[in-house]
């Protein structure tokens, strides 16, 4: 394949943060092919090191269905007078700009859902809106020259609500250069538990808040910014142990890499708000698993899966997590569990996991996928 042929991947949010969509465009430029990654861009945004072109949008609305609209007619208008051999839409909310510049320009496209778009819970209360974004996935999904997401489940339930195949490319870690038998033995001041990923509705940061009450000698750290994240850094200076909770915000995935290790445990608990959540596998839990940290996970079907077949963890269900004395105890028990493991059995489990949840080995995957698309 000609290393000319170019492929343009749109994505909704700033580029900064969203590693699945880096990972994908790093592989794709790896592989051969030119890559020209299309976001928006927030007040804060930063520029984009990478060495593929890139393009943040500035948009006057930044939230709501004024903000949906202008970006995907931004886009579309964008696509339309981009030079492209193919394209590549992440998600459904770039779904309608990226399947109507498609068709009308006679290119291939691929779609890549992350989640159940209509399912996620901020538009669980919202019936007409999750009915427009219906629409517009039976409108294109079918139409997309190749489909992927990122796990079975997922797979399975989008099959059955569109009738056409996808392909599963896990949304794995790429940062697999850890020693887990280097583990950091600081003070108590020092040691800390992660929360990593966005602060939105029904990710359980309130209650990771209330937990810490009754967790001494540990501080939380919620990395990552969302639509919560002021009102949850608000509500944790409010409490009387608010100096053991640190948000940093909206974080760059190199600086990430470098904090997740040094957690003592990580976290991954959700409420059940639809199968959006219930059928999902975030990334943060390869994240985990590839820096050699434990986690506390919600015990959803890929979720669990994961974490029981290689011992990485402790699964907690729904009433635990919503009552903090019982998170604190699932807490401190899987602290103590994991500080009184020997060396080799710590080595050998995170080992056994990071062999399997290797994005090395679904990027190639994902290029043989897209490379069959563009030709």
């Amino acid at each position: 394949m000609a290393t000319e042929r170019l492929i343009v991947v749109a994505v909704s949010d700033d580029l900064l943060t969203d590693q699945r969509v880096l990972r994908a465009c790093d592989a794709l430029h790896e592989a051969g092919l030119k890559v020209k990654l299309i976001g928006r861009s927030w007040p804060d945004s930063t520029p984009l090191n990478r060495p593929y072109e890139s393009r943040k949008m500035r948009l006057v609305f930044h939230k709501t269905a004024l903000f949906y609209a202008e970006f995907n007619l931004r886009l579309f208008f964008k696509l339309m007078f981009s030079k492209a051999d193919a394209f590549y839409a992440n998600d459904s909310d770039t779904l309608l700009a990226v399947g109507a510049a498609a068709q009308l320009r006679g290119k291939p496209f691929v779609f890549d859902s992350h989640e159940l778009f209509p399912d996620v819970p901020e538009l669980v209360d919202k019936p007409f809106v999750r009915k427009v974004w219906g629409r517009v996935e039976r409108c294109f999904i079918p139409k997309a020259a190749a489909r992927v997401t990122v796990n079975q489940s997922l797979a399975e339930e989008l099959q059955r609500r569109y009738g056409v195949p996808f392909d599963v490319v896990r949304n794995l870690s790429s940062s697999l250069d850890t020693d887990v038998e280097e583990r950091p033995n600081g003070s108590e001041d020092s040691r800390f538990l992660l929360y990593q990923g966005a602060v939105n509705k029904g990710r359980c940061v309130k209650e990771l808040i209330d937990a810490m009450e009754f967790v001494d000698n540990y501080k939380l750290v919620v990395a990552g910014g969302g639509d919560l994240h002021d009102e949850m850094r608000r509500y944790a200076a409010s409490r009387s142990y608010g100096e053991r909770i640190v948000f940093t915000g909206r974080i760059k995935p190199d600086e990430l890499k470098k904090l997740t290790p040094k957690a003592s445990l990580g976290f991954c608990i959700m409420e059940d708000m639809g199968l959006n959540y219930y059928l999902s596998l975030p990334n943060r839990i390869g994240d985990y698993a590839s820096a050699g940290v434990p986690v506390v996970a919600s015990d959803f079907p890929e979720i669990g899966r994961v974490v029981k077949k290689y011992g990485i963890g402790t699964l907690v269900d729904e009433a635990t997590a919503k009552d903090p004395r019982r998170l604190a105890d699932t807490i401190r028990e899987t602290l103590r569990e994991w500080e009184s493991m020997p060396e080799d059995e710590r080595r050998n489990r995170f080992a056994a996991a990071k062999e399997d949840l290797s994005w090395s080995r679904e990027k190639q995957m994902l290029i043989r996928i897209v490379k069959k698309t563009i030709q």
